[in-house]
């Protein structure tokens, strides 16, 4: 599995822009092979962040190469973020627990 982890800030005069892309973004992100699961929150200063797990690292290619996804990708740079950091990550090991009710 290949886990990418997302953290920025938004300028705020794109944030309603920002957020139309995002909803789509999430919407074809959700279509593509290998996807497993997307997380995001923010955090009380501001920063947001944001987790997408794919299952392997051909469908974490293909999401990262989709064309409307690059065009997001360029626009994050030029208009929506004041900063931002992209950290790509191999799961060594996946493990869960439930518990019992």
């Amino acid at each position: 599995m290949i886990i990418t982890i997302a953290r920025n800030r938004l300028r705020p005069e794109h944030q309603a822009e920002y957020y139309a892309l995002a909803a789509r973004m999430l919407e074809l992100c959700k279509a593509m092979p290998g996807f497993v699961r997307r997380t995001a929150f923010e955090t009380p200063d501001g920063e947001r962040i944001g987790i997408t797990e794919f299952a392997s690292e051909e469908t974490h290619r293909a999401w990262q190469q989709h064309p409307e996804h690059q065009l997001a990708i360029q626009l994050g740079r030029e208009r929506f973020y004041s900063e931002f950091q992209i950290q790509v990550c191999s799961v060594v090991k996946d493990y869960d627990f439930q518990a019992v009710s």
